[in-house]
């Protein structure tokens, strides 16, 4: 199984997101992520056996007791670079609280034996993957007209386990499990 964890987007946040890529869409040949795919990766963990799915479950289950927070997904940027990108993504700013939650996933899973990021957290949505040359420059104005493309902000109060299938046109994602925060007072 590949899995990964990852934070829902609300249904009005989803639909702001609808309204930006249509706007986009039209502006380059890319390949463009599906609405219902979009999410913000917590940790990507890979192929994992099923029949040790439970463990997986028990360590995530630990690292609920926490406030909710806030998100604010707004910016839109290109990675590696402006100039020769291989992505078009969203930016997302949970601040503290965002990076805490990535970073307290990755300690029980490291016991596990799932390694940690080399990279530092970098949330963000994809929004479009350009995998071979194309003209650029319609999208690139489209994207320098639209910033800072606020979509909004949302709350925070759980995250899930997904698995991740290879689809005809892109993946397909089902949830497998959320985790819901409590309180540290609630949990006690």
């Amino acid at each position: 199984m590949r899995l990964f964890t990852a934070i829902d987007l609300p249904p009005e946040i989803l639909l702001r997101l609808d309204r930006l890529l249509s706007a986009l869409r039209p502006e380059a040949l890319v390949k463009w992520s599906p609405l219902d795919n979009l999410h913000v990766t917590t940790k990507f963990i890979g192929e994992w056996p099923e029949q040790r799915v439970p463990e997986l479950h028990e360590a995530l289950q630990k690292i609920t007791r926490r406030q909710p927070f806030e998100v604010e997904l707004k910016g839109l940027g290109w990675f590696p670079n402006e100039r020769s990108p291989r992505v078009l993504w969203l930016g997302v700013e949970g601040g503290q609280p965002l990076a805490k939650l990535a970073k307290d996933i990755e300690q029980p899973l490291a016991s596990l034996g799932i390694p940690p990021e080399e990279r530092e957290f970098s949330p963000h949505l994809t929004l479009a993957r350009i995998k071979h040359p194309v003209p650029l420059s319609n999208l690139r104005k489209k994207v320098h007209e639209m910033q800072p493309a606020a979509v909004g902000k949302f709350t925070v109060s759980h995250f899930s386990l997904f698995r991740s299938r290879p689809g005809t046109n892109a993946s397909i994602y089902e949830k497998l499990m959320d985790y819901e925060f409590q309180s540290a007072m609630a949990a006690s």
